[in-house]
């Protein structure tokens, strides 16, 4: 990706978030990234690269320059014989690509269902007994069917444990324009260019006190949606911050 977009003179930017788990808690690792559809010139200002708008890459051709690189960086590193690299390109690789996002909030939307979640949430967990864990899940091989799965809690244990990361093991990373280094004012200067204005923090609605500092106020700053916490917390309850 980093090369692709200084062969065109740009600085590129991109989030990736790593997500390891499936809907049966199986071992799953994958990489979703969102990467903005143009780059930094090197005057400074913002450069499209997207196609009309409707898309960055023709997918096809990103599943086979994905696969060579890939399997180059595995015969640099020597973790293969030339029977493995041959079989790995004898099979189409498949790489997703959505649409591109409508706009802010789509991005934050889709964001939100990676970045601080665990392999199963509460309302998905039907029952917890000595002898079995019974959970939902959605068979996607199946159609995307929803059916039930039945584990002894020690594999139940077994398998949440796997998608605990290791520790100093990072989920979420930013490059380029969106790294830590362009965030301490040349991001803000970028915004200024596109014309683009942060929203503002909404005006306290309540006046209530906050339990942690005992003296700032409390304001209402988002309510849950019907994809926030489990049915445990009452849909609509309203996020609080001081």
């Amino acid at each position: 990706m980093e090369q692709f977009f200084s062969n065109q003179g740009l600085l590129g930017g991109m989030v990736s978030i790593l997500h390891t788990w499936g809907q049966n808690l199986s071992l799953h690792p994958h990489v979703h990234c969102i990467v903005p559809g143009g780059g930094i010139a090197a005057y400074g200002g913002w450069q499209p690269l997207a196609a009309q708008g409707k898309f960055l890459f023709a997918v096809k051709a990103l599943s086979k320059v994905f696969r060579a690189k890939y399997v180059a960086l595995l015969r640099a590193e020597k973790l293969g014989d030339k029977l493995l690299f041959d079989s790995l390109f004898a099979k189409d690789w498949v790489v997703y690509a959505k649409r591109p996002f409508g706009n802010a909030n789509s991005v934050i939307e889709y964001l939100g269902r990676y970045t601080h979640k665990v392999a199963i949430s509460n309302s998905r967990i039907l029952s917890v007994e000595p002898a079995a864990v019974r959970f939902g899940y959605k068979d996607y091989r199946g159609g995307g069917q929803k059916k039930t799965m039945q584990l002894t809690p020690q594999e139940f244990a077994r398998r949440f444990a796997l998608h605990l990361l290791p520790k100093g093991f990072t989920r979420i990373r930013h490059y380029g324009f969106l790294g830590s280094g362009w965030k301490r004012g040349k991001l803000q200067a970028l915004q200024t260019k596109l014309s683009h204005t942060p929203p503002a923090l909404p005006v306290p609605t309540q006046n209530r006190r906050c339990p942690c500092c005992k003296t700032g106020q409390l304001a209402t700053i988002a309510l849950f949606g019907q994809r926030g916490p489990p049915l445990s917390q009452k849909v609509g309850a309203p996020i609080h911050a001081c």
